[in-house]
């Protein structure tokens, strides 16, 4: 609050009472302003850190033309104002773009959650405002009075903190970017441009035969007096000299008492709308843009330039920055590189009217395709692309832990640790993130009108999401995560049985992790696909040999809901088994079990993170699923050292072998499967091949063996 007043005081004293109202006046409407006015996930968001009242040129170019630019190539865009900044917002864009704002505790937050999810923030300056030993050159600091110097002194160092904590930065001069390395080392120029409706404006109008040969120099803020300064006895030679030459100061800068006595020559005009400025610019026929050598001044833009070659008005500037890099000498421009040389060209321009004019046209034939934001934008868009890995959204119907959806959030979190940009899409869920094994993933709607940014991949992992998946059109390209026959999970009378099969048929590209799967889609659907062996996180299983001298635990798990689980025929071994010897845990995350089931201990909705837990304090696993597309529970036991007697399906025969990591029993034999139980309790010798080789088989399973070849596969 107090630095609002010293900033009030400063205008007050500066422009008085009515400029103060109209400031405060934008003031509060910027404070109104909380958010942009959308709820839809876009591409950029602008953070503007420059009042549009206090400083409208910056923001204009930086900010409004920008989003110009990237509109004009397909991408959205909003902005905000820095000071009303939301960690909402971090969700509902995909990158973002700081302009000249300076540090503050929310806009790190902000940062930070944002690069927690791979998404990149560039910070945007074009001046050299980020340390004091540039800004300590300009005359106009150096004026000021020590209290106003300390303030500004703390913004360009709070600039520069948040210059340095974000991903890159991008700005407008070559020599901008050169002293921006030295505290950013991701620079990236986008030079100034002017917008379609500056563009409209100039052309709007025509230039008017007169007498008079009117000079023009546009100062834009009140830093620029001594560049003015520089040129100043050039410009009162040739008003002297010449009768029908006179000279026009527009904006911020003070008359030198020099040019008093050529004060009738003399036409100053305030500091203008930009809407008004061309049509005075037009009036021109020579346009100054002198700068004095410095860093400071070698970092600034050709805006002068561009403006003026726009109204058809040429330019004469100093040989120097962004003039020199732009303007082709003599061709779309003059350049001066002293005061004999300003002197010769500025009269050689007022005495020839024709090289004005054919410097003035070839300007702006240059300017018009090169200088405006219709033409220009695909750098910027280039810039985006370089500093943000692809984005990849995947489609569930519900976050809820099963074992096809741990699956593909298991793929989301080796994503994000290889630095892409992950959002999960859900149909039916209303929250805005979730957390998955120490990682979090913004959440959005499966909806069309609420995503309207470029998604480079989609992934459907079930069949209801893949309909879903096809309807958004911002989407590149569409995957189909296949982990089971999803056909067979209804009944002939379901038309949910057709709708399973018809998702087969969409023009996706199919990942599946399932041999069995695999063969399948090929038979049946004659569909390729991409096959990655589901893999195991075995770090965070706690590996230990059985004793089996006490009460043998029995772990069945899976829906007794589910048909193909097969969990009452589980139960019908477990029952036949002696109650004094063997205790049975059930764990389920959706249904609750049925009379008949004699049961120890019921585990139900165990969260994922505690579920290693579970299979470390059971003995055996009991599985008697008769269709998996992979099965992970006997993968998962024999992580800890756990035995298994299973049912064989097509999701587990690839890595379950019979009396080498586990023991299989037919199909409804439940005499049998007591049998194998009975065996591996009283069978030391088959207790060590079991637990050898089992634990060998999870190790190959190792999620960080296959990662490379998970991300291959969604970001090729």
């Amino acid at each position: 609050m107090s630095d609002l007043i010293n900033k009030s005081m400063d205008v007050l004293k500066r422009e008085g009472v009515s400029s103060l109202v109209k400031h405060a006046s934008h003031y509060i409407n910027k404070k109104r302003e909380s958010k942009p006015k959308t709820d839809a996930f876009k591409d950029v968001l602008f953070i503007n850190g420059c009042p549009r009242d206090l400083l409208p040129h910056p923001p204009r170019y930086r900010v409004t033309h920008q989003m110009e630019q990237l509109k004009i190539n397909g991408y959205t865009c909003d902005e905000v104002f820095f000071e009303n900044v939301d960690l909402k917002q971090v969700r509902m864009y995909s990158c973002f773009v700081i302009f000249r704002a300076p540090y503050t505790e929310k806009l790190n937050e902000f940062v930070q959650l944002a690069r927690s999810w791979n998404k990149p923030v560039l910070y945007d300056i074009d001046d050299l405002v980020i340390d004091t030993k540039y800004t300590n050159e300009n005359k106009y600091v150096q004026n000021m009075d020590a209290k106003t110097k300390l303030r500004y002194d703390n913004d360009v160092f709070r600039y520069q903190q948040l210059l340095k904590i974000c991903d890159g930065c991008m700005t407008t001069t070559a020599a901008l970017k050169k002293e921006l390395e030295k505290y950013n080392p991701n620079v990236w120029i986008n030079r100034n441009t002017a917008s379609i409706e500056m563009v409209t404006l100039s052309q709007t109008i025509k230039k008017e035969d007169k007498t008079t040969i009117d000079i023009g120099y546009f100062s834009g803020s009140i830093t620029h007096n001594e560049d003015f300064e520089m040129i100043q006895p050039v410009i009162k030679d040739v008003l002297i000299k010449y009768d029908n030459v006179y000279l026009h100061l527009v904006g911020e800068i003070d008359l030198p008492k020099e040019l008093n006595e050529c004060k009738n020559k003399i036409i100053v005009h305030p500091f203008m709308d930009y809407k008004k400025l061309p049509e005075l610019i037009s009036k021109m026929d020579i346009n100054l843009a002198p700068l004095t050598e410095s860093i400071f001044n070698e970092a600034k833009s050709e805006n002068k330039w561009v403006e003026a070659s726009l109204v058809k008005t040429c330019t004469i500037a100093s040989d120097f920055g962004a003039f020199k890099e732009m303007i082709q000498n003599n061709e779309t421009g003059i350049l001066c590189s002293n005061l004999d040389e300003w002197k010769n060209s500025l009269e050689k321009l007022i005495q020839n009217k024709e090289l004005r004019n054919v410097i003035a046209s070839n300007a702006y034939e240059y300017c018009l395709k090169n200088c405006t934001t219709m033409y220009t934008g695909y750098n910027l868009v280039s810039i985006l692309k370089k500093v943000r890995k692809k984005l990849i959204c995947i489609g569930f119907a519900k976050l809820e832990m099963s074992g096809g959806a741990m699956v593909a959030l298991r793929h989301a979190t080796i994503l994000q640790d290889a630095g892409y940009q992950v959002n999960l899409l859900s149909y039916y869920d209303t929250c805005t993130d979730f957390s998955f094994m120490q990682h979090s993933f913004p959440v959005l709607p499966y909806k069309n009108d609420r995503l309207d940014a470029h998604i480079d991949c989609g992934v459907a992992t079930m069949w209801s999401t893949v309909k879903m998946l096809d309807d958004i059109r911002c989407i590149e390209n569409k995957k189909y995560l296949v982990q089971g026959f999803e056909t067979d999970f209804y009944d002939f009378m379901d038309p949910r049985k057709i709708e399973a099969s018809q998702s087969y048929s969409f023009p996706f590209e199919i990942i599946t992790v399932s041999k069995w799967c695999q063969e399948w889609l090929k038979s049946m659907y004659h569909r390729e696909s991409t096959w990655i062996y589901n893999g195991i996180d075995i770090h965070q299983y706690e590996q230990h040999k059985r004793i089996l001298n006490g009460k043998i635990r029995i772990l069945i798990e899976g829906d007794c809901s589910v048909k193909n689980k097969n969990i009452d025929e589980a139960f019908k071994i477990t029952n036949a088994l002696d109650s004094s010897k063997y205790e049975v845990w059930y764990m389920s995350y959706n249904a609750k079990p049925k009379d008949g089931y004699r049961i120890d201990k019921f585990l139900h909705k165990v969260p994922y993170e505690e579920v290693q837990k579970v299979y470390q304090d059971c003995d055996i696993l009991l599985k008697t699923s008769i269709l998996e597309s992979f099965s992970y529970p006997p993968l998962e036991m024999m992580a800890t050292g756990g035995y298994v007697v299973a049912l064989l399906n097509d999701g587990n025969k690839e890595y379950l072998e019979d009396g080498k990591n586990c023991l299989i029993y037919p199909d409804g034999d439940v005499e049998q499967a007591v049998q194998c139980i009975e065996r591996i309790i009283y069978d030391s010798n088959l207790q060590n091949v079991l637990y050898t080789n089992g634990v060998k088989t999870a190790q190959s399973r190792d999620w960080e063996t296959i990662k490379n070849s998970i991300i291959y596969t969604y970001c090729s």
